[in-house]
């Protein structure tokens, strides 16, 4: 095993670094059940989930389809309502959405009749915390962040599918959250543009300082983006393994190349195969759009 692991846990605890540090995200025994209507049974997404994830800190989530990754970050967004567990930011227990969190999603959801600008202002709009000027301030700040500068006046048609999620996660690092939710941001995008954003967001991430968390099918993305990479398991959903990403920052993409990078991604591989076979999960080296 690699010295990257951690033995198998249901609790993403930090041992150094930023772990000594206050967690500005606290999970406790989240469970999230859902009723199947056509089948008149209730459905088990996941169980007992509990981690902590410290402000700054990059997070990744990769597991096979069907173990409720995207479900979990739902929850964390306040998308869907918990009953059994708890989620806390900084101490406050968070009960459906709120300016604590936002979320870039895999499709870009951009307004189309509104330009790059006006886009990147939107979720300041509707939270209704910040006045004109600062808007304007804010927006041009995350725009040349994202680097964008210069397209202020375009619209998302006129904007590759690459630029589109650069305005959105401009959009949602302007709205000042504590936490930012990803969830396969990157999954639509041709293989060297998806890697480019990968590069890219870790630019962004070093300069914004924000906790992310991040969903992803692929293992090498994972690897390439986090401090730690969470594995989870299936039937139900749980937290298999933490592995704790040992490769220094900044970080370039020849990393991905190196026998100890390759050795890690296919440690992780093997977990999710023993988990649950090959079943939409990327293994490094090889393409596709996962679902």
């Amino acid at each position: 095993m690699s010295q990257g692991a951690l033995q198998p846990a249901l609790h993403l605890a930090a041992s150094d670094g930023a772990a000594q540090v206050r967690p500005s995200l606290a999970i406790e025994h989240l469970t999230y059940r859902y009723w199947l209507e056509r089948e008149s049974r209730e459905f088990l997404a996941f169980a007992d989930v509990s981690m902590t994830v410290a402000e700054g800190e990059f997070v990744c989530v990769v597991g096979p389809s069907g173990c409720g990754k995207t479900t979990l970050l739902n929850v964390l967004a306040g998308l869907l309502p918990y009953e059994e567990g708890e989620v806390r930011i900084n101490g406050v227990r968070i009960n459906g959405p709120g300016v604590s969190r936002a979320t870039v999603f895999q499709q870009a959801s951009l307004l189309p009749w509104r330009t790059v600008m006006g886009n990147v202002r939107y979720g300041m709009e509707m939270q209704r915390r910040f006045d004109r000027a600062t808007m304007r301030r804010r927006a041009d700040e995350f725009i040349k962040l994202v680097g964008l500068a210069g397209f202020e006046k375009r619209y998302p048609s006129e904007l590759s599918g690459g630029m589109q999620q650069r305005v959105n996660l401009a959009r949602a690092l302007a709205t000042d959250p504590k936490v930012l939710l990803m969830d396969e941001p990157f999954a639509a995008l041709d293989a060297q543009t998806r890697e480019f954003m990968q590069s890219e967001l870790l630019k962004i991430w070093s300069s914004a300082n924000k906790l992310v968390v991040f969903i992803t099918h692929q293992i090498d993305e994972a690897l390439f983006l986090a401090d730690r990479v969470v594995v989870m398991g299936t039937r139900p959903g749980r937290i298999k393994r933490v592995f704790r990403v040992p490769f220094a920052r900044p970080r370039a993409l020849s990393l991905k190349r190196t026998p100890e990078f390759l050795e890690l991604a296919d440690e992780i591989w093997s977990l999710i195969e023993e988990e649950a076979g090959r079943i939409n999960v990327i293994r490094p080296g090889e393409e596709g759009v996962c679902r």
